[in-house]
């Protein structure tokens, strides 16, 4: 990354560090980026002819299971994102289209198993696997205690659980 702007000088000094900035950090130490970048550079498209292209490096960062018009939104508006993709706020973020652009060769080459190869390759000389899966929100909502219907019956597909306070040392 080139000089800190103004508004990126601001945002680094603020005193908190979010979830999200943690595991991106934490992301950005593990993935093992030379690997995917050996992998993809051959169908990346070269510049020229066109509009200036981005690194590889920036466009391979954004993995996080958003459309194409979700994840040029996000860039704009989650400073940790853009910071993970090896943006700056003073300096043009890939719009939806770039974004688009980027993908279609990898699945046109189909190099996703490709690279969930090399990743897993990389987590298996560390004893870790990956594989596909999807994250869900278990935020606990305060609700009726009650798991039964309108019938005075226990609906089947209604469970309870409690909040617990998880404690841990990071």
């Amino acid at each position: 990354m080139s000089q800190m702007s103004f508004p990126d000088f601001e945002y680094a000094s603020k005193r908190k560090q979010t979830r999200r900035e943690r595991f991106l950090a934490k992301m950005d130490q593990v993935v093992p980026w030379s690997g995917l970048l050996a992998l993809i550079e051959p169908y990346y498209p070269k510049a020229g002819g066109g509009r200036k292209s981005y690194p590889l490096e920036t466009m391979l960062q954004n993995w996080f299971s958003l459309n194409d018009p979700a994840m040029d939104e996000a860039l704009c508006e989650i400073t940790p994102m853009l910071q993970f993709a090896h943006l700056t706020l003073s300096a043009p973020i890939p719009e939806d289209t770039t974004i688009m652009n980027f993908r279609h060769p990898l699945e046109k080459h189909k190099l996703a198993p490709a690279i969930l190869a090399v990743i897993n390759g990389y987590l298996q000389e560390k004893g870790l696997s990956l594989r596909h899966g999807t994250i869900v929100d278990t935020t606990i909502i305060h609700a009726l205690s009650s798991t039964k219907n309108q019938d005075g019956k226990r609906d089947p597909e209604m469970h309870q659980t409690k909040k617990a306070i998880n404690i841990s040392s990071e």
